[in-house]
């Protein structure tokens, strides 16, 4: 879950300017926060990473169809988009750092109670407090990253939510073995909460320490998105449906349609958080190189043919690099998304939780849409729905155009003064 940060984009441009007038000493707790945040990204993708690779488990111990499996994953999503708005208040009535500890403590912890629901309502439950304990540490940790971000004067949250990628796909591999060792999820999951909690408590303790002003108003319950962020929001929508599909379903695919053993599955999870990792690490790099409309477009002709090669692949081999291909076109897509919206309009914070609002929408729907669609018809028929979304990627990556390529794109808009000058008298 990388969405709703509220992050700030073009405010660094004299950044660097602050950063040689600062002394280092006074630039080392920073340079500290930023270690310390990366960390904090990493306990909490680790924690849906180990998750993620036991819902099979979580499934055959109850019994749980396709469509009773996708309800209950749409809770997380429910849950993160009901909480997430009190994370502002919270961190305003107890300051960000005290804030985030107990909230990742909170999402850390809970990781031990959905193998424990004896039937699909507990299950319900447990996924709902799960994925509100994860919206609002999220939403700490990234203001915590902005804050990074914006004193060291450069872009740090494509790293940072590289580290959360680098996190799942650590959970997601420590996953893997306990699925192949045919260990029980309870205890697995247990030790991974207590290992997590212990973690996230000593990076927590090295992050900034911001606090609000007494007289400073707490922040908005709910920002509603405006136009500018619909057609960007949709863009995103679509990578995170297939994110939220193929985080979720991958496992349970290979098992289902691909008859593959629980080891391979849970690998096949694996395989789709390590091209996430890979490509939000040096994702900054690659913008930078080829700007957001050709890497978006061709991120979505790459998950576009992972999507085709899941859906068509004879075996196990195939359809795991299929999601690996997936992972690698959509990681950087959110990112640039935000970025997007901060350009797009004259309240750019409002835009970027309009944005965010409609990515998590997105997460909301995708898993009881691809269980519903699975009950009616069948898992390859879902994810041929995450292949068509993903080619809205290649259509939609224009709304991502900063303002520099719109420039090189129209020149007239910016006429050669010399042949201005030559039509004088």
């Amino acid at each position: 879950m990388d969405h709703g940060t509220g992050r700030r984009y073009g405010e660094g441009a004299t950044g660097m300017g602050r950063l040689k007038e600062a002394g280092a000493s006074e630039m080392r707790p920073v340079r500290r926060a930023r270690i310390a945040v990366a960390a904090v990204f990493a306990v909490h993708g680790a924690v849906t990473g180990n998750f993620a690779t036991r819902i099979p488990w979580i499934q055959e111990r109850l019994d749980l169809s396709a469509g009773q499996l996708g309800l209950a994953l749409a809770f997380p999503a429910i849950g993160a988009s009901v909480a997430m708005p009190l994370a502002g208040r919270i961190s305003h009535r107890f300051g960000a750092r005290a804030a985030l500890r107990g909230l990742l403590a909170l999402w850390t912890a809970w990781l031990v109670m959905p193998p424990l629901a004896p039937g699909l309502v507990w299950l319900c439950g447990a996924l709902f407090v799960f994925g509100a304990t994860a919206g609002t540490s999220d939403v700490a940790m990234n203001a915590l990253g902005v804050e990074v971000e914006n004193r060291l004067g450069r872009s740090i949250m494509s790293g940072l939510h590289g580290m959360w990628s680098a996190g799942a796909l650590t959970g997601s591999a420590a996953g893997t073995i306990a699925a192949h060792a045919e260990a029980d999820a309870r205890l697995h999951l247990a030790i991974a909460a207590g290992v997590l909690t212990v973690l996230g408590a000593v990076a927590c303790h090295w992050v900034l320490d911001l606090r609000s002003a007494p007289e400073e108003h707490p922040p908005p319950r709910f920002a509603l998105p405006p136009r500018s962020a619909l057609i960007i929001g949709a863009v995103g929508f679509c990578a995170v449906f297939a994110e939220g599909a193929s985080l979720d379903w991958s496992a349970v695919y290979l098992r289902d349609v691909m008859d593959s053993s629980p080891g391979v599955a849970a690998a096949c999870t694996t395989a789709f958080s390590c091209t996430m990792a890979g490509a939000r690490l040096i994702g900054d790099a690659v913008v930078s190189r080829f700007g957001p409309v050709r890497t978006v477009r061709t991120g979505g002709l790459l998950a576009t043919a992972g999507g085709v090669l899941v859906v068509t692949a004879p075996g196990a081999a195939l359809a795991i690099a299929g999601f690996g291909l997936i992972g690698l076109g959509i990681a950087v897509v959110v990112p640039l998304a935000f970025a997007a919206a901060g350009r797009s309009g004259p309240a750019p914070s409002q835009a970027i939780a309009g944005v965010a609002t409609i990515t998590y929408t997105s997460g909301l729907i995708a898993p009881a849409a691809m269980g519903s669609i699975a009950d009616l018809t069948s898992l390859t028929i879902s994810f041929c729905l995450v292949t068509t979304l993903t080619l809205g990627l290649v259509a939609g990556a224009g709304v991502l155009r900063t303002p520099a390529e719109t420039d090189a794109a129209n020149p007239a808009s910016h006429p050669d003064p010399s042949a201005s000058r030559a039509t004088l008298p």
